[in-house]
C-alpha cells in the first residue's frame, strides 16, 4: 500500500495530532499500516496447561513474548473451525487486547467486575483465573452484546459467574466497595485498530474523543466507588487519544485521592504513558500504550490502578435451600456420569437453585441481587423433567479433563467430533465407551465438548441446536 493508500481514509486531523505526538517515529508508525494483521489465541489455563497445549494443538502457533498463555497463529490455521475451541481450550483474541487482563493480577477467591465485558476477551481470562472459586460479575449494557458475552463464558466453562446487562450507576449501587479486582475496558475512539478496521477510520473525528472522554470520565468513577480498599482496576482503550488515555486516568486521580497509580510488567515493544498528555503527573508514566510500529499487535492503552487500605478477608458461604426431590434426580445424574467434582472443585449441594423447572449452581458469594437485570446467575446445570434430568451444555463445558467417568474420547482427527458438532448421532464400538448404555460426555482427547445418550452402540446426539456448527 502506497502513500495515498495509508492515508486515504485517515482524517488529516487524526494524522497531524499522531505526528505531534510521535515526532521521528511518524514515519515508522504510518508504515504500519502496511504490515499485515496479527492473529492470537489465549489458552484457557483452567482446563489444559500451555506445555499440554502446545503437545496437542494441530496448526502452527508461536508465543507472543509479552503473555504468558498467548500465542500468534496464521490466518490460514482457522482455529476456530478445530474442535479444541468448541472444548472451551482457547480465546480467539488480538494480540495486543489479551495483554491487558495479563497485566491485573486476579487471584482465586478474588470478587472480580468486568464492567464493559462484551465480547468476553477479558472476562474469560478473569475467569480462568479464579478457578471456580469467588465471583465473575461480567457486565455488558447492550443486552445482545450481553448475550455473545454469556456464551462465550459458558464455552471457556466458567461456572462462578453473573452475567449483567445493567446501567453502571445501577451497580453502583448494588456493589458499593465490593469488588477486589475491576476490568474497564472503556468505550473509546478506536484509533488503535483503525489498521484492522478501516470504518472506525473512516468514521472518526476530533469531537468523538471528546465526547467519549466524557463517558469514561463517568465510568472510572463508578468503577472506582465499586473496589474495595486494597483492590485494584485496570483501565484500557484501544485508541491513541490522549484525552482519552492519560487525560481520563488524571481525571480519576485528581477526584479520586485515595487512587493510585501501580507498575505493570514490561516488555521492551511498550511504550510508558507521557505525563504532558495528561495533568503532568509523573506517576503517568506507569501507563502503558502499545504502538503498532513498534510490536506485533494493534494499538493499546493500559493503566492499573489501587485503592488505598487494606481488604477484610470474609468467610461467607452461600446456602441455599434446593428442592430435595429435584437434587435427587441431579444426583443421581451425576452418579451415572461419575461425576464427584466440578471445574476442579468439590460439588457444594447447598449451592443449587432451581428456578422454573431448570437447575443452576450458584457462585460461592453472598450478594443483593434485587433489581438488576441479568442473563445468568451461575452454571446452567440442566432442565428438570418428569422424573428425569437432562444435563446442559454449559456443564458439559464445565467439566474438566478427567472429572467424569463415562466419558467417550475420541480423538482430534476423529471424522465423528465434526458429525457430532454438526448434530449427527455417531456409532461407536463397545471399547471406546465406559457404560455399554445411558449418559456419556463425548470428548476430544479427554476434553469434553459435549453430552450424548448411548442406546445399542449409537450415541444420539444432545449438541444444543445453536450450538452446532
Amino acid at each position: 500500500m502506497n502513500e495515498n493508500m495509508k492515508t486515504r481514509f485517515l482524517s488529516p486531523d487524526f494524522l497531524n495530532r499522531m505526528k505531534e505526538m510521535l515526532g521521528n517515529e511518524y514515519d515508522d508508525f504510518l508504515r504500519s499500516f502496511q504490515a499485515p494483521r496479527t492473529y492470537g489465541l489465549r489458552v484457557n489455563t483452567s482446563k489444559i496447561s500451555c506445555e499440554e497445549f502446545e503437545k496437542i494443538v494441530p496448526f502452527p502457533i508461536r508465543r507472543i513474548p509479552w503473555i504468558s498463555n498467548g500465542y500468534f497463529y496464521d490466518e490460514k490455521s482457522r482455529p476456530a473451525r478445530c474442535p479444541y475451541y468448541q472444548a472451551g481450550l482457547y480465546y480467539l483474541q488480538e494480540p495486543s487486547a489479551m495483554t491487558a487482563a495479563s497485566r491485573i493480577p486476579v487471584e482465586p477467591g478474588n470478587r472480580v467486575l468486568d464492567l464493559c465485558a462484551a465480547p468476553g476477551g477479558k472476562a474469560t481470562a478473569a475467569g480462568a483465573a479464579l478457578r471456580g472459586q469467588g465471583l465473575l460479575v461480567a457486565n455488558d449494557i447492550s443486552t445482545s452484546r450481553a448475550r455473545a458475552l454469556l456464551r462465550n463464558l459458558e464455552l471457556f466453562g466458567t461456572p462462578n459467574v453473573f452475567v449483567s446487562n445493567e446501567t453502571p450507576d445501577k451497580l453502583v449501587k448494588a456493589f458499593p466497595e465490593f469488588f477486589d479486582k475491576i476490568i474497564l475496558d472503556a468505550p473509546c475512539s478506536g484509533e488503535g485498530m483503525f489498521r484492522k478496521e478501516e470504518a472506525l477510520a473512516r468514521d472518526w473525528t476530533p469531537e468523538k474523543s471528546r465526547e467519549l472522554s466524557e463517558i469514561q470520565r463517568e465510568l472510572v468513577l463508578q468503577a472506582a466507588d465499586m473496589l474495595r480498599p486494597g483492590g485494584m482496576m485496570l483501565y484500557s482503550t484501544c485508541t491513541f487519544a490522549p484525552i482519552e488515555d492519560e487525560g481520563t486516568v488524571s481525571f480519576l486521580l485528581e477526584n479520586r485521592p485515595d487512587i493510585h497509580l501501580v507498575h505493570m510488567e514490561g516488555y521492551e515493544g511498550f511504550s510508558q504513558g507521557v505525563p504532558s498528555w495528561g495533568n503532568g503527573n509523573e506517576e503517568l508514566n506507569k501507563c502503558i500504550r502499545i504502538f503498532p510500529h513498534k510490536i506485533n499487535g494493534e494499538g493499546h492503552f493500559f493503566a492499573l490502578l489501587k485503592k488505598d487500605g487494606q481488604t477484610v478477608k470474609e468467610n461467607v458461604r452461600l446456602q441455599t435451600k434446593p428442592d430435595r426431590k429435584a437434587l435427587l434426580l441431579i444426583e443421581e445424574f451425576f452418579k451415572e456420569i461419575g461425576l464427584k467434582t466440578l471445574g476442579a472443585q468439590p460439588i457444594d449441594w447447598q449451592r443449587i437453585e432451581i428456578r422454573r423447572e431448570k437447575a443452576y449452581y450458584l457462585p460461592p458469594v453472598v450478594c443483593d441481587l434485587s433489581g438488576l437485570s441479568f442473563l445468568r446467575n451461575g452454571l446452567y446445570l440442566g432442565d428438570l423433567k418428569k422424573n428425569r434430568f437432562e444435563p446442559s451444555q454449559p456443564l458439559a463445558l464445565a467439566i474438566h479433563r478427567g472429572e467424569a467417568d463415562a466419558v467417550i474420547s475420541l480423538p482430534v482427527s476423529d471424522q465423528r467430533i465434526s458429525k457430532y458438532l454438526k448434530g449427527e448421532t455417531l456409532n461407536i464400538s463397545p471399547e471406546e465407551s465406559a457404560h455399554t448404555k445411558g449418559w456419556h460426555l463425548l470428548c476430544v482427547d479427554g476434553y469434553p465438548i459435549g453430552f450424548g445418550k448411548l442406546v445399542n452402540q449409537v450415541l444420539k446426539n444432545k449438541y444444543p441446536p445453536g450450538w452446532r456448527v
